[in-house]
């Protein structure tokens, strides 16, 4: 892989230092292919556009043009190549076309492949290796339009009996296994706008692939991640969050290209746009994805279905996964980007995960880089912070490499302790030197967690215009439960993609300093303290992402005034922002939070109503989109972020008030009430097991400290 994308790195590095000139980056990118000799090459279907377009890319960046039918294969065979077809066969003219490619030596040229050229692997591979990739990913109505004006009725390779579209859907699979940059192109595009989105691709693809501190204050040695540095490091080396430098963005006409497709080609689509070829290249990606969303991993085949729940309400299940919470749609994914960091970015140093849960991160950690890879991982959870079975889900975990610590403390507790020992750059030096590691997290601090949280968001909405008759473009409010705000930052990244999101509703249980913060602009810790609920995921009063969005709206993305911000609210426990961000804020969001009472009582009447049963998160999210997103007439899709059946206890609480039951006997009748839609294996599976991870410790930054280094010093002889 290495020596494919070498030639791929010469041709894009300079174009991440040039000015947003679009004309600047075009001629550096000339003289660039000049000096290197390296070609850019058209790969799709026929009638894709690529001779027209690379005549157009051709003028622009001042390289000649080679279309390979015209210019090499009817020169070399001295006949047209419908000839050749005729004389060969399909299966015989692409052998030969192979071999001839295999023999063109075409360099610093705009190369336009036929259809056909990609399918014969070797020659194509071979191709590859001249220059840069660039498959234009038309709509296959478009092309049909197109062959038709042409009068084309066939293709190579299609048998009789084979219908046009049939045989260039079994080609999609050959352009998919061999590009750098796929140009979603819009339908009934003009080639010049392919030829636009190209460039635009070239001159701007590792800009959205860099990251720099919510603190790092421009001018003052800014510093850069790559997207594999970022997933590595975790935080920031200034102690903030990494955030994108350039957010990516797809157009009406592309998104509308993502509504027929799955939600595995939606998270190719959508994470391509976000990493840059050079750091995961597409076909790495396109395996990572399905390896992380497949029926052996998720329950149900559509991954994060959406439903009609009543009224103008949607709801979205994102708890199909391994470990029954939405945490699985990231964590399944996050372990495959950290492991082609180690692989890429460390040779020096091992690795080790250290994650601080209030209940569900833990568990899917664990499924996911046990699945996955076989870094080392422990998970912090509080003791009391946690259902019974989001326990079990981490303390039954197996793998040698697993370690879980209950803390007795709250999960502010748990998460300001991880990110203390993350920050220190003296414990840092101590764990290289002695045990040869470097610590990172899985939290949502970390960006590679984050990421995968845009698609199903994007894919709820593509999934409402499906199924709903609800007009593509029209807008949606989403309503997510919220504690550490990584769920919503993702949906609020969805919106600046160009997902036509309406209101953002934060919805809080009885820590509800978020509801506080988006009404006064004052976020207070101070004279407040964290309360457990029967929503304990969302049991969080201080929420980290909170700082990547405030970064993203302060004018100019002032690093100085979000680096105060924290800091006042590390040390005096408040901060204030003033109307020029509350005005931001209101644009894009709202915020309304649920009572204990209110939370039982929504399971309640919900189920009563539709039949449909709700964990509490979500019944926190249902009670604040009836009474806060329904001030709108625009549909609502409220986010259901765990299986009701990983608060069993709570949930029978709320359906049959007046009952008690027993541990042993809760799912048992729960099913009995609510039938087969409460069953999960995931939750299901834990009947019977051992807790083989008993370890507690006090909620204290040393003590945590020293779990962790005793957790280092136990794993050392397997870095």
């Amino acid at each position: 892989m290495d020596v494919i994308l070498r030639p791929f790195r010469r041709l894009i590095a300079p174009i991440l230092y040039s000015l947003p000139s679009s004309t600047v980056a075009s001629f550096r990118l000339k003289d660039l292919a000049k000096n290197k000799n390296e070609n850019i090459i058209l790969v799709g279907s026929p009638g894709a556009g690529k001779t027209v377009v690379g005549r157009i890319l051709s003028k622009r960046f001042g390289m000649p043009p080679f279309d390979i039918d015209n210019d090499w294969l009817e020169r070399v065979w001295g006949m047209p190549v419908s000839d050749k077809l005729d004389q060969l066969g399909p299966d015989g003219f692409i052998q030969a076309e192979g071999e001839a490619l295999m023999q063109c030596p075409v360099n610093g040229h705009v190369v336009s492949l036929t259809g056909s050229n990609p399918m014969h692997q070797q020659a194509i591979d071979r191709f590859r290796q001249t220059g840069i990739v660039i498959f234009l990913d038309v709509d296959t109505r478009d092309i049909l339009s197109r062959l038709g004006a042409m009068k084309v009725g066939r293709i190579v390779g299609q048998s009789p009996g084979v219908s046009l579209e049939d045989i260039l859907s079994y080609r999609q699979q050959f352009y998919e296994n061999c590009y750098d940059i796929r140009i979603l192109t819009p339908r009934n595009a003009s080639p010049e706008t392919q030829a636009d989105l190209v460039q635009s691709a070239l001159e701007n693809m590792d800009k959205h692939n860099k990251l720099i501190s919510t603190r790092d204050i421009a001018g003052n040695n800014l510093t850069i991640y790559g997207f594999l540095d970022a997933v590595l490091q975790g935080l920031a080396l200034d102690g903030g969050l990494l955030v994108p430098n350039q957010l990516p963005q797809l157009s009406l006409p592309e998104w509308e290209r993502l509504i027929p497709l799955s939600y595995q080609e939606r998270a190719v689509r959508i994470l391509e746009r976000w990493i840059s070829p050079t750091e995961v290249h597409p076909s790495t990606l396109k395996e990572m994805i399905n390896r992380a969303y497949n029926h052996s991993v998720f329950l149900c085949a559509s991954i994060a279905p959406v439903a009609h729940l009543e009224f103008n309400h949607y709801i979205q299940e994102l708890y199909h996964g391994p470990t029954a919470s939405f945490k699985d749609l990231a964590l399944q994914l996050m372990p495959q980007f950290f492991q082609q960091a180690v692989h890429r970015r460390s040779h020096d140093l091992s690795h080790a995960i250290v994650v601080a849960t209030s209940g569900d991160t833990g568990g899917a950690s664990l499924d996911g880089f046990n699945r996955h890879t076989q870094v080392p991982i422990m998970a912090l959870y509080p003791k009391q912070g946690v259902s019974n079975l989001q326990r079990m889900q981490m303390t039954t975990a197996e793998g040698d490499h697993v370690h879980v610590v209950g803390v007795k403390g709250d999960f502010d507790r748990c998460q300001t302790a991880v990110k203390r020992v993350l920050r220190c750059e003296q414990r840092a030096e101590h764990y290289r030197r002695v045990y040869g590691v470097k610590l990172s997290s899985a939290n949502s601090i970390n960006w590679g967690r984050l990421l995968p949280q845009i698609v199903y968001h994007a894919s709820g909405y593509l999934d409402l215009v499906a199924q709903s008759g609800m007009k593509f473009g029209d807008p949606l409010d989403v309503c997510v439960p919220t504690g550490n705000f990584g769920n919503i930052l993702a949906a609020f990244y969805a919106k600046k993609m160009g997902i036509p999101f309406g209101k953002l509703v934060v919805a809080s249980n009885q820590n509800n300093v978020l509801t506080e913060f988006f009404s006064t602009g004052q976020y207070v810790l101070s004279n407040r303290s964290l309360r457990q609920t029967i929503s304990p995921a969302i049991d969080i009063l201080k929420s980290s992402n909170i700082e990547r969005l405030l970064y993203h709206l302060t004018s100019g993305d002032d690093a100085q005034r979000v680096k105060a911000w924290f800091n006042s609210l590390d040390q005096d426990g408040h901060f204030e922002v003033k109307d020029d961000i509350m005005n931001t804020l209101h644009m894009n969001f709202s915020a309304g939070w649920c009572s204990e009472e209110n939370s039982l009582k929504t399971i309640h009447d919900t189920f009563k109503r539709t039949g449909l049963v709700l964990d509490p998160h979500t019944a926190v999210a249902k009670h604040v989109a009836d009474n806060t997103a329904n001030q709108s007439d625009k549909p609502v899709l409220i986010s259901a972020t765990a299986h009701p059946s990983k608060f069993a206890h709570d949930v029978m609480r709320a359906i049959r008030p007046a009952e008690s039951f027993k541990d042993r006997d809760v799912l048992s009748v729960m099913e009995s009430t609510c039938g087969q839609q409460v069953k999960h294996d995931g939750v299901w599976g834990l009947q019977g097991k051992t807790e083989k991870h008993t370890t507690l410790c006090e909620g204290n930054d040393d003590v945590i400290a020293d779990e962790i280094e005793a957790f280092l010093a136990k794993h050392s002889n397997n870095y």
